[in-house]
């Protein structure tokens, strides 16, 4: 096959044409983003008569989410200030085009997090918010219409305690134990005290209980259980006797979490936009898997199947659930969106996000399996260039976030930049990576800079091994816990690489961990302290240091990039300076591009396109084209 065109970074990371859409509960009307001066902004446009799209919001940051209410009048999303990941709650009116969106929320310094519309509760919201306390967040009921405030339940535990709603019934909290463990319990805001249901292993989610959702009767709670299993499957706990019965699960595959790490992807829990009831459970393996729980979801899932060779990926629907819309995740064609009607079976593609790209010039992503020095067999995906012989090629060795996340089949920009740049691209679960089982998960436990890293090597020599790559034309690149992976590859395997790209990174574990917000703190026991330590323990501390990149600048000799939001609130931008700062002291050379509008993670285009041109730039520099530009 002839080379591809040479893409530009414009081209994949400049923001989509238009992209989440989703249908109004009456199904006259589509919202979606789409640009406006550069950042995307909310759309709406009727189904029937499409064209005469209409813009609604005018702001100056990407919005990453949105919501329609119960009333079509009302669209709701959330927004930050230049990255600092305070999101406030705004209100759209559809009846006033003129009219400003309204803060809902105008609490300085405070954000607000799980917002819920339950079904039962038509013309509200419920949302918790560190309004009165930068430690502890209360549960507060929203007046769409008249942004009315009540507060339904206030955290009186402090930062330790979580409340979620609770239904029709009294809130429910989750607190952390001094041990690590998390217990759920039942709020009564007369008497300030609650009523243990249960109690979840710490060990078993880093991340906190997920999903948690409240039946609408609320005389239960679903959620993601491994107890006596090695694999995440959906129960439902009984609130009153604390009893746990399974709902669903899959024999190989782990429920679907990734949109506890990023909430713009989807739930695993598919709801009826009517009743609120469950009617579809999503799976992770090499590709999804959707178990339909409702006759009605049942038939018109399988004809949803038929649009896409893609896994499904938002699904919306009028509240008679005969008109829907819904895009899909593919690795060449990312987020086809179509619409599609159950009582007609009329269906028809809305737009394609990034239609200027021709998926077949573009790189298919291929799972396969590695297996560590250890034995443990490491999902990962790899990428190969088209059109190029898959031999001896650069590689880059790219480093998902968390840990407590995964890479996952599907379109990225990033490795379709490197592909088409003649570069092979490699993505690891490493051991520690979730939706692989828990004691995958538990394995890395300890084994930061240790047997996580190693696993990572051992991805590197599989890729030589295959001959699919030139060990001295390795990359290592990531951002967050990618980001300190890649600062661990230059300090700890400094032959491996020659170069080197570390975003939002971690050099010091001590002090970011004692850098995290207030609120955060009480869940460091569940994730941090148990994989790596306490800092407060003088010995845990020393270990820490040792595993810490800022300990072992003297080892540095690969390229290095470095790049930092200055409004990251939870990798500091001390992390990113004081590595530069030593780096430099010794006479070590290394790029900085400190970003003063992100925090973490990079949304602004104007950002995300200096910052792979200065990628690209530096890979070229270091390991070379793995083709000619053409």
């Amino acid at each position: 096959m002839a080379l591809p065109k040479t893409i530009s970074v414009e081209e994949l990371f400049a923001p989509p044409v238009r992209s989440r859409a989703s249908l109004s509960p009456d199904g006259t009307k589509i919202a979606y983003l789409a640009p406006w001066e550069n950042h995307l902004n909310l759309w709406i446009e009727s189904v029937d008569t499409p064209g005469g799209a209409r813009r609604v919001t005018s702001e100056d940051r990407n919005l990453l989410s949105y919501h329609w209410t119960d009333d079509p009048r009302w669209l709701l999303y959330t927004r930050d200030q230049g990255g600092d990941e305070n999101r406030h709650l705004y209100r759209v009116d559809l009846e006033d085009p003129d009219a400003a969106a309204t803060d809902l929320t105008p609490f300085p310094g405070a954000r607000i997090m799980d917002l819920k519309l339950p079904a039962a509760r038509p013309g509200k919201a419920v949302f918790s918010s560190n309004s009165r306390n930068p430690a502890a967040f209360d549960l507060f009921e929203l007046d769409i219409a008249t942004g009315d405030l009540r507060t339904l339940a206030e955290n009186t535990e402090g930062a330790a305690t979580t409340l979620f709603y609770g239904g029709s019934g009294a809130p429910f909290t989750i607190d952390v134990t001094e041990q690590g463990d998390l217990r759920l319990s039942r709020w009564n805001e007369a008497t300030q005290t609650s009523r243990h249901i249960a109690q979840f292993d710490g060990a078993d989610y880093p991340l906190g209980v997920y999903p948690l959702e409240v039946t609408p009767d609320a005389g239960g709670v679903l959620f993601g259980s491994n107890r006596g299993s090695d694999r995440l499957r959906l129960a439902r706990l009984d609130t009153a006797t604390g009893e746990e019965t399974e709902v669903d699960s899959h024999p190989q595959y782990d429920l679907d979490t990734r949109a506890r790490v990023f909430p713009a992807l989807p739930s695993p829990l598919i709801f009826s936009r009517l009743t609120g009831e469950l009617i579809g459970v999503r799976y992770l393996g090499e590709r999804q898997v959707i178990h339909a729980l409702d006759p009605h979801f049942a038939e018109v899932l399988e004809n949803l199947r038929n649009l896409s060779e893609g896994d499904l990926a938002s699904i919306s629907s009028d509240e008679s659930e005969q008109r829907w819309v819904v895009s899909f995740t593919h690795d060449r064609d990312p987020g086809a969106t179509y619409f599609y009607d159950h009582s007609s079976g009329e269906s028809r593609l809305l737009f394609r996000p990034r239609g200027h790209l021709d998926p077949e010039q573009l790189a298919p992503m291929t799972p396969v399996t590695i297996t560590a020095r250890d034995g443990l067999a490491l999902p990962s995906h790899l990428t190969l260039p088209v059109g190029t012989e898959p031999h001896r090629l650069p590689l880059v060795l790219l480093v998902h976030g968390g840990p407590w996340d995964r890479d996952s089949w599907g379109f990225n920009p990033l490795v379709q930049l490197l592909a088409n740049r003649g570069y092979a691209v490699l993505q690891v679960n490493f051991r520690s990576s979730t939706g692989y089982g828990k004691s995958f998960m538990k394995a890395g436990i300890g084994e930061l800079a240790g047997k996580m890293h190693d696993d990572l090597i051992d991805g590197v020599n599989w890729a030589v091994e295959q001959g699919y790559a030139d060990p001295d034309r390795v990359a290592i690149l990531g951002g967050s816990y990618g980001g300190y992976a890649a600062l661990v590859g230059v300090t700890f395997t400094p032959d491996v690489f020659a170069a080197a790209v570390d975003i939002f990174g971690v050099s010091d574990l001590a002090s970011f961990m004692r850098g995290q917000p207030e609120f955060v703190r009480p869940a460091l026991a569940a994730n941090w302290f148990r994989w790596v330590g306490d800092p407060a323990d003088p010995r845990q501390e020393a270990d820490m240091l040792a595993r810490s990149p800022i300990s072992r600048v003297d080892q540095v000799r690969t390229p290095l990039l470095i790049a930092q939001g200055a409004n990251d609130a939870r990798v500091a931008q001390a992390e990113s300076d004081n590595m530069v700062q030593a780096l430099r002291a010794r006479g070590v050379p290394v790029e900085y591009m400190l970003m003063a509008d992100e925090g973490h993670s990079v949304e602004n285009p104007e950002n995300l396109i200096a910052l792979y041109r200065a990628v690209e730039r530096f890979l070229d520099e270091h390991l070379g084209h793995g083709r000619d530009a053409t």
